[in-house]
């Protein structure tokens, strides 16, 4: 009986590591298939014609929407009131991945066929510049507040220290102050003639 127990035990072991395994080799395949989509995109970058192009347009995008969103995770984590840009990154992100799947099938018909349509070029072209300058118009804002909490904290900051500096200086003296006084009033009346 205890024999049974024991390997009903090891059993059930073996079984939560074999699951963890599994799931663990998914989630690593999935990382894998994502990091060769990335270096695929760089390598067919580096090329000449309209798929290179829209590779490069592809990379340029997700750097515009990664530094965009680590601008407004940054100021969430200041405290800054951001209002509404958490929900509205949510939105652009979710834009500019299917803006990223068209760049990707055009990129491929480019590559497989000579015949493609040059007014869908010039159509992702022209959203990719507005999603690029959406991205660029919400750092620019989230500099500037950045900005002005720092032109905040440095005028206290200023303020302060010129407090603490006066603090540290010695009270004149009064009886010195009436004696320079004295003699400033003596050097003038003998001046006057």
């Amino acid at each position: 009986m205890i024999i049974l127990v024991i390997l009903a035990f090891l059993m059930l072991i073996a079984g939560v590591g074999i699951y963890l395994l599994v799931k663990l080799g998914k989630k690593a395949a999935g990382k894998a298939k994502e990091a060769t989509t990335r270096l695929a995109t760089h390598v067919n970058a580096m090329g000449s014609g309209d798929a290179a192009e829209i590779e490069r347009l592809r990379l340029e995008l997700r750097r515009e929407v990664s530094l965009t969103r680590q601008a407004v995770e940054q100021a969430q984590r200041q405290g800054w009131g951001i209002g509404e840009l958490p929900r509205l990154m949510a939105e652009l992100t979710a834009q500019t991945d299917a803006h990223d799947s068209h760049l990707g099938m055009y990129a491929q018909q480019a590559r497989l066929s000579q015949h493609t349509d040059p007014a869908t070029l010039d159509r992702l072209r022209e959203h990719q510049a507005k999603l690029a300058a959406m991205c660029a118009r919400i750092r620019s804002d989230l500099l500037s507040d950045q900005v002005q909490h720092s032109a905040t904290g440095i005028a206290d900051l200023t303020l302060r220290t010129d407090l603490e500096i006066e603090a540290r200086r010695p009270a004149p003296d009064p009886l010195q102050e009436i004696d320079d006084l004295y003699r400033r009033s003596m050097q003038d009346r003998r001046d006057q003639p």
